[in-house]
């Protein structure tokens, strides 16, 4: 079986002029191919919270995730540390917003659907067919955008997954989902790389980056 956690970084507001959008956007997804692999990473996220952010001198207060944004760098390798022996990989690209074609500027939705298709694409299914595909998308979009979502990522898929072979989808908050909240600290760190040139963090996590492609 195949567990899939999607996640973004930066916008995809395209006015440099009146506004301050980001000039990057990143799409990365965490892959994982067995279920005591998505176990551990699950585990490790756990750990994390209990350990680093709601431990006893933290009473206060209570941390319901990991973000990539507002953990420190420590807390960061902290998690690695737990999860770096587990077999998955990081897939992303990331999107050169100044590059975009100008009609496509109002079309997020379609920029954000072929920039996810193609992250996928790099997915290799075919080394693990396995008898089940779980996409978990961090939840953003509308309810009408994500139906349009799903229906263009299952007709791209079709192709390169046996019939007999389910796929499922799903749009969850970042703290409902713990595999979310770890492609949210990689796809951070991926997303740095290029929008401030800031790599300590990515080169943590780099041996598990097993695609990483700039686009336009």
């Amino acid at each position: 079986m195949w567990y899939l956690y999607l996640d973004e970084s930066g916008d995809l507001g395209f006015d440099f002029v009146n506004k301050k959008p980001s000039k990057f956007f990143t799409v990365t997804i965490l892959a994982l191919s067995c279920y005591e692999a998505n176990r551990k990473l699950i585990n490790g996220v756990k750990i994390t919270l209990r350990r680093k952010l709601n431990g006893a001198k933290h009473q206060k207060r209570l941390v319901d995730e990991l973000k990539g944004t507002g953990t420190t760098i420590g807390i960061k390798k902290y998690f690695f540390d737990k999860v770096k022996n587990v077999k998955f990989g990081v897939y992303s690209i990331t999107l050169n917003k100044k590059r975009v074609y100008e009609r496509l500027i109002k079309e997020k939705s379609r920029v954000y659907n072929y920039i996810s298709r193609r992250v996928l694409d790099q997915i290799p299914f075919e080394k693990n067919s396995g008898d089940r595909v779980e996409l978990i998308v961090d939840k953003s979009m509308a309810k009408s955008e994500i139906v349009e979502f799903n229906s263009y990522i299952r007709r791209q898929l079709e192709g390169r997954l046996s019939p007999n072979t389910p796929l499922d989808i799903y749009h969850w908050l970042s703290h409902e989902s713990f595999g979310l909240q770890a492609v949210d600290l990689f796809c951070w760190g991926i997303f740095q790389k290029y929008e401030r040139k800031n790599e300590e963090w990515f080169n943590v996590f780099v041996k598990k980056v097993l695609f990483d492609e700039q686009y336009l």
